[in-house]
């Protein structure tokens, strides 16, 4: 524990948390009647770090009698289970239905004595040191751990006089409410950059980014049949190309004596429907020179393989494959690649080529389409069969770029429009990709939109980037904050609080003093907490 400093004040006490609050204190349920209205508290219904509790939630008595954790109002919940107690699910019982409420058996119940202030206790076992004290001290099976009401009962805390205690608070609370509004004010301007970000991508994909690009340069415009014409030339190339690479293989596996299998012959590219007025109606109105085409007409729709252990295979070769979690909304992360073996012949089939374009096919109804650019970060790699890759006939990386933007932006609602949705995951296949309409500038207009949004972007991620370090350093001053609270040198010392002699004493003297607890509440005459008696 961090509150150990030899600094402290001479008359504060370190003591068991057990010696100043009442853990899980014993509920008297005698005295109320089944019928009577309380307010019911699960897990849920306390927020992670902010002390937040909803206690809105009402249950009759007799449904919850059994089953369920009792407690007061002024006492401190304090999730035990994880990941819920790492998460900061703490708070103090608001005013409740009656008086009275229960709710998760996964909270462990705090009842301050006279010698703590209550929100002095509740702002003590929230901070991260304690939380991350008793993340390494519980006990239970993985995914079921728990923090053991022993660990709890026995953690020290240190006691300052009770006046001292209700000015730390105070300070507590005068220095986060300023911390609060400042972390205000980051996420604000952080959802203000997120609008930011996508206004460009729509003017960007009306072509207002570039209008006055292509008054100045008419010579540099393409139609777009000249577009078509060229992508279908690259097309055939590549097909071609293919076909040679295809016979050369299974010459290759001829001569082999036909071990393994026969090499795959490369598909031919089949014609799709044109887009039509219904649909082009729905999407963005693009300027003159641009069109609305496919995706499949100007590139290559690949599937991934899928991750199996059992596949039995001849020749197999281990090699790096990309998994949904790879493959974010403009980004792609690396940190943790994994592997599979694939059969060799059928290898060149899955392979990832330079600015190819990754779009995950399933997952929740907002990531579906997700993905970005592939730049040969890792030589060679697949894709699993959850993510596709679109391969561009015309390679280069402002034409990809320039559709997975699209794809990530106007993308995200047309994919969620038409994914189909089982009853936990939704999904795409290879023909919605296929079919999805792309706006087609010329070429040199693709290139100087995407070094306008590169240009754009990059300040954008730099403002984001310091806004999440400002908050990374907020939420440091608020461990900070807790630090000094809890070791004297948050507030100065009055002469006037009682000394370390008379606080023990009286620590002591309510230790050995019995709280007795007397219910006399009904539903009709008068609050479960009016009924309670204190004999101090």
């Amino acid at each position: 524990m961090f509150f150990s400093d030899p600094k402290t004040p001479e008359n504060w006490q370190l003591l068991p948390i057990s010696e100043v609050a009442e853990v899980n204190p014993k509920f008297d349920k005698r005295n109320i009647e089944d019928d009577l209205e309380i307010s019911f508290v699960p897990m849920s219904a306390v927020e992670a770090e902010t002390g937040g509790v909803d206690v809105s939630g009402l249950r009759r008595f007799a449904e919850v009698k059994k089953g369920y954790t009792g407690f007061l109002e002024g006492d401190v919940l304090f999730a035990k289970i994880t990941p819920c107690m790492e998460n900061g699910k703490m708070a103090v019982v608001p005013t409740l239905k009656n008086g009275v409420g229960f709710g998760s058996t996964e909270f462990h119940v705090l009842r301050p004595k006279l010698s703590i202030d209550v929100k002095f206790l509740y702002y003590y076992v929230s901070s991260k040191q304690v939380r991350f004290d008793a993340e390494h001290n519980m006990s239970g099976a993985v995914g079921q751990k728990r923090v053991p009401t022993s660990y709890i009962a026995d953690y020290q805390i240190p006691v300052p006089p009770i006046d001292q205690q209700k000015r730390i608070v105070a300070k507590i609370e005068e220095l986060f409410s300023e911390l609060d509004s400042g972390i205000a004010s980051l996420k604000t301007a952080r959802e203000q950059l997120k609008v930011y970000r996508q206004a460009v991508l729509k003017h960007a994909f009306e072509g207002k980014l570039t209008a006055q690009w292509r008054k100045d340069n008419p010579d540099k415009l393409e139609t777009p049949e000249q577009l078509l014409t060229r992508i279908q030339q690259e097309r055939e190339t590549r097909y071609q190309q293919q076909l040679n690479d295809w016979k050369q293989a299974v010459k290759d596996w001829g001569e082999k004596g036909k071990e393994g299998r026969r090499p795959t012959k490369p598909s031919a590219y089949k014609s799709l429907e044109p887009i039509s007025e219904e649909e082009i109606s729905m999407l963005p109105q693009l300027p003159l020179g641009w069109s609305y085409v496919r995706l499949a007409e100007i590139a290559f729709i690949g599937s991934g393989m899928s991750v199996s252990k059992n596949r039995k295979l001849d020749e197999p070769v281990e090699v790096a494959y990309l998994r949904v979690a790879n493959v974010q909304r403009g980004l792609l992360d690396l940190t943790e690649i994994k592997t599979m073996q694939v059969e060799r012949n059928s290898l060149p089939n899955f392979l990832l080529q330079k600015w190819d374009i990754l779009f995950n096919e399933g997952g929740d109804r907002d990531k579906l389409g997700r993905g970005w650019v592939w730049e040969s970060q890792v030589e060679p790699c697949i894709t699993q069969n959850h993510v596709f890759r679109a391969s561009p006939y015309v390679r280069s990386p402002q034409h990809s770029k320039f559709i997975s933007h699209w794809g990530n932006s106007f993308g995200q609602d047309y994919f969620e429009k038409v994914g189909k949705q089982t009853t936990n995951l939704a999904s795409i296949n290879k023909t919605v990709l296929s079919n999805f309409p792309i706006p087609l500038p010329s070429f040199k207009e693709q290139q100087k939109i995407i070094s306008l949004l590169d240009d754009t972007m990059s300040r954008i991620d730099f403002f984001e980037t310091e806004i999440e370090r400002g908050i990374l350093r907020a939420e440091t001053l608020r461990q900070s904050i807790f630090k000094k609270a809890f070791s004297g040198q948050l507030v100065g010392q009055d002469p006037n609080d009682e000394p370390a002699s008379e606080l023990l004493a009286r620590i002591q003297a309510e230790k050995a003093s019995s709280i007795k607890v007397s219910v006399t509440a009904t539903p009709h005459s008068q609050s479960f907490s009016d009924a309670i008696v204190y004999p101090f």
